[in-house]
């Protein structure tokens, strides 16, 4: 394509080859790419540019990683626990050192590695099914950068949520703080599997007329209904009683906070994936709020326990 050897080709020769080797991608999505190639607006596009533009486009592996990891730490407690379905009602369940619980919440890592641990299979296979049927494909339009940011987000607002519903309270703009479930362990991926998803499905519902995107409202309605049924599951698990341990099991009411992420974080960063995140102002608005509810929580975990003289459940 650059027949003279002069190092680069014009940007209206690079739109007249996505136009005929990207013929099924939306008009939107051809504007995209010759921007992002032609990111120093010359007019020009020089082999290195191309390269940086494939670096764009390579193959996901973030949603991958994590689906994968989770799937072998649920195998690996499945043959040492010998149990598949409602591990959680294992004696030896918690004591792992991955999922937090309330007496244990000094530990920091636990804030985000209690999403390998799942209640059972039924659990794990709901998350994978909406991990990558949403996370993959949001992946590779947005890249890993966004996606995780996303991801940890609401993971993060999982955690605040199941120990006080702090952080969703904050995020629904009521001033009241209503405390529950500070007794409840985390275990899932949850909160970020409901961050991806709502703030997709916001996404799309924002921009239905301008999205083409191939089976779109068949992929709306499987995410649903994935959502439905695993919120449903999480609801009919909070209630039953469990052989042990001897503390209520997780609880429903986590997924909504991945959900609130979604619907204000999650749509901003996930809106404009033309645009650099620091170009947007609306980002940093809400990253600054959530930053600031996160801290909140933060400092109610450390002293709120003591002050409203919480009984917790044993450890592990």
């Amino acid at each position: 394509y650059d027949p003279e050897n002069s190092g680069f080709i014009s940007t209206e020769r690079f739109r007249d080859l996505l136009a005929t080797h990207g013929s099924e991608l939306d008009p939107h999505k051809l504007e995209v790419l010759l921007a992002l190639a032609d990111g120093n607006a010359d007019g020009k596009i020089c082999y290195q540019d191309f390269v940086n533009l494939l670096h764009l486009l390579s193959p996901t592996w973030l949603i991958l990683a994590i689906t994968i990891a989770e799937v072998a730490v649920f195998m690996y407690y499945g043959f040492q626990l010998d149990r598949l379905v409602l591990q959680v009602s294992s004696p030896s369940f918690l004591k792992s050192p991955l999922p937090y619980h309330p007496q244990l919440r000094a530990q920091a890592w636990r804030y985000l590695t209690y999403i390998f641990m799942h209640t059972g299979i039924e659990h794990l296979s709901l998350n994978m099914a909406m991990q990558l049927l949403v996370g993959v494909p949001l992946e590779m339009v947005h890249g890993a950068l966004r996606i995780g940011l996303v991801y940890v987000c609401g993971v993060l607002a999982d955690i605040d949520h199941q120990k006080g519903r702090h952080a969703l309270v904050a995020f629904g703009g009521s001033l009241a703080v209503s405390v529950t479930d500070m007794t409840a362990p985390v275990v899932g991926s949850s909160g970020g599997v409901y961050a991806l998803v709502s703030a997709h499905l916001a996404n799309v519902v924002m921009n239905w007329s301008g999205m083409k995107c191939q089976f779109k409202l068949f992929r709306m309605a499987m995410a649903l209904v994935c959502m439905s049924v695993e919120f449903g599951r999480a609801v009919w698990l909070r209630f039953y009683p469990p052989a042990f341990p001897p503390c209520p099991n997780p609880s429903f009411v986590a997924h909504l906070g991945g959900v609130m992420v979604g619907l204000t974080l999650g749509v901003v960063v996930l809106q404009n994936y033309e645009q650099r995140l620091q170009e947007q102002s609306l980002f940093w608005i809400f990253f600054c709020v959530y930053t600031l509810f996160v801290l909140c929580a933060v400092f109610w975990n450390i002293f709120a326990y003591s002050l409203l003289d919480v009984r917790l459940p044993p450890p592990p």
